[in-house]
């Protein structure tokens, strides 16, 4: 390889260390719009007054550092390098001793360093008390936008969670939020503190001596050059490293909830390739982010030193010319060491808060997406609800185009407390129109009516009020038994709870348990079967005393003998009540007061049981099936 070829080859891989190229992570995040800056800050309104309580403390701890360089500065030329000084030195250890002079001077310095330790006193109280309030300002702010953002998550509608993974909400709230306090909590402060700092050691070097100031100031542009290009790079990688930590969190979150799937399948080393490989991505997303600060803080460094050293020389020269004293020359040395750090700081407070800002940009993205469904401004209301529910020509699409229709033209009315069952093959649209039902999702074509109403003039929450529905996948929280049931609703008291556990027969496998309602639940219901799972589902529906009754597969993952208790619970609490089923197991629906069946999305049969037999239709193929 030739010479140039090599110095081309190290120019790329040093390039390499700063490259920040946009991957496939970074596409998929959707930007922010608007101003996440001034967003930010509307969040602090409430706290203007600590703010700027804040602001006069810094205004306070500035001016105080200021003042000390020039304590130890006139300590030394008025009692150390001074020419009465001199004579006294000049005149022996006994003559300090007895000398009137030399005790004042004694006492001078005594006095200085009095007022160093009481400025130093003062910094510490100033500091402590503005970091106190700081932190509190930051924790009082996190703790509301944390809590505006789970309650709008709570919010948004179903597709929202179908198209969003776990890990990445889970980010938003921990991580991004996170990001959010240090804005609060140190950045907006320091910031003013430093610009403040700077902008007060500018003057004041420039009041103490102008030439020398003048010197010391030649390497500023390139510092503020240098700043520029860390703040461009700096924010760049900083916001790639959020997104490979949401990337790695998602990931995370998907595969560990699906761990026992992944060891079924002995899947383990091509998922642990996969996740070496979004490490590594963060890893070298970090590792870029570390280079840049570990370039930018050596040059500035070493730019300071440069600085610091040419005021040495030019000051010494002074100095020994009788231009300045020793205690300024000793004053400005200080005031240039401290120039530097602020300018430092500032430039990685502007990365942090860009930083601050990336996090903010995904908060406000997801603080800005409109649920898809909205209550109308003025509700009607039902009450009692007597469960009477009509579909009247219903088209329905989960992604909205018309090509990909799940129910077409369906049309059906279900009597208050009649029990009515959805049968058909996978895809057919059963459980879309349980879905419905809910208003988890709106049609596109059609009306859905509750007692005559339609659902989009009610507000959601009276509508799933009405309704009771035991699904499938069961799904119970960390806690209690009692609290599963309750759901957290004090309104339920302990012995409804009891009562419904017992209608559904849940209570004779929590009764065995030594500590009955209060036995904990780990996460997902993991140390219960999924039987036991299932029946407490069940009591939880009917602890609420719905109106309308679903029962999406509810059946499906239980055992002869568990199955046997909740039907006799399920004839039981259809009674008064409109009741809608769906399953596959045919045996289990037999007693409906009516059978629907699905075949691709549309609606083929209606009937009782023996009326569809006798049809010999969809409903007979499907039932001859299961017999044999």
């Amino acid at each position: 390889m030739s010479q140039t070829g090599k110095k081309k080859s190290l120019l790329q891989r040093f390039a390499g260390l700063f490259a920040l190229p946009r991957d496939e992570d970074e596409r998929t995040d959707i930007r922010y719009e608007g101003n996440a800056m001034a967003r930010i800050l509307h969040y602090m309104r409430p706290h203007i007054k600590t703010f700027l309580v804040c602001l006069l403390l810094v205004l306070l701890v500035t001016a105080l550092e200021l003042y000390r360089p020039q304590i130890i500065g006139g300590a030394i030329d008025q009692y150390i390098t001074g020419e009465k000084n001199a004579e006294v030195i000049a005149a022996g250890k006994t003559a300090w001793e007895g000398s009137e002079q030399a005790e004042a001077r004694f006492q001078g310095v005594l006095l200085a360093s009095g007022k160093y330790l009481l400025v130093l006193l003062a910094l510490f109280v100033c500091n402590r008390f503005q970091y106190l309030l700081m932190q509190r300002m930051g924790q009082d702010i996190v703790y509301t936008l944390r809590n505006e953002l789970f309650d709008h998550v709570q919010h948004l509608t179903m597709r929202f969670f179908d198209l969003t993974p776990v890990g990445k909400l889970v980010t938003r709230l921990t991580n991004d939020v996170e990001a959010i306090h240090e804005v609060f909590a140190n950045i907006l402060v320091r910031l003013f503190r430093n610009v403040v700092k700077i902008i007060g050691l500018v003057a004041v070097m420039l009041s103490v001596n102008a030439r020398m100031a003048l010197y010391s100031f030649i390497l500023l542009p390139v510092v503020m050059v240098l700043t520029v290009v860390f703040r461009l790079l700096s924010r760049r990688a900083y916001r790639i490293t959020r997104t490979k930590l949401t990337a790695i969190n998602t990931y995370l979150s998907e595969h560990i909830s699906g761990m026992r799937i992944i060891q079924v399948f002995g899947r383990e080393q091509r998922k642990y390739e996969e996740f070496q490989k979004k490490n590594d991505g963060l890893f070298r997303a970090g590792w870029r982010e570390m280079m840049v600060f570990a370039t930018f803080r050596p040059t500035l460094y070493m730019l300071s030193v440069v600085a610091l050293a040419i005021v040495m020389f030019t000051g010494g020269q002074a100095a020994l010319g009788g231009a300045i004293t020793v205690g300024m020359l000793y004053t400005m040395l200080q005031y240039v060491g401290q120039l530097f750090e602020p300018i430092q700081e500032l430039a990685e407070q502007f990365s942090t808060l860009q930083n601050a800002i990336a996090s903010a940009e995904k908060i406000f993205t997801l603080l800005d997406t409109k649920p898809l469904l909205t209550d109308p401004e003025q509700p009607k209301t039902i009450s009692p609800v007597r469960g009477r529910i009509e579909f009247d020509h219903v088209w329905f699409s989960y992604t909205g185009r018309e090509e990909d229709w799940v129910l077409k033209d369906v049309t059906f009315t279900i009597e208050p407390g009649q029990s009515v069952a959805f049968v058909g093959a996978t895809g057919a649209g059963k459980s879309s129109i349980l879905n419905l039902i809910g208003r988890y999702y709106d049609i596109q074509k059609g009306t859905i009516r509750i007692d005559g109403v339609d659902i989009r003039e009610l507000s959601r929450e009276e509508i799933r009020r009405a309704i009771g529905q035991v699904q499938q996948d069961v799904f119970l929280f960390t806690g209690d038994i009692a609290s599963n049931i309750r759901l957290r609703d004090e309104s339920i008291s302990d012995e409804a709870i009891r009562k419904a556990a017992h209608e559904v027969n849940a209570s004779r496998f929590i009764d065995r348990l030594a500590s009955g309602y209060s036995s904990h639940v780990s996460e997902r219901g993991s140390t219960f079967s999924a039987g036991q799972r299932q029946l407490l589902s069940f009591a939880r529906t009917l602890a609420y005393d719905p109106a309308i009754l679903i029962l999406d597969e509810a059946t499906a993952n239980i055992d002869t003998e568990t199955e046997q208790w909740i039907q006799e619970a399920v004839q039981h609490l259809m009674k008064g009540r409109t009741s809608i089923m769906v399953a596959h197991r045919l045996s289990t629906i037999k007693h409906c007061d009516r059978i629907i069946v699905m075949h691709h999305g549309r609606i083929r049969e209606s009937g009782t049981h023996q009326e569809l037999l006798q049809q010999g239709g969809i409903y007979k193929k499907l039932y001859e099936l299961q017999l044999t």
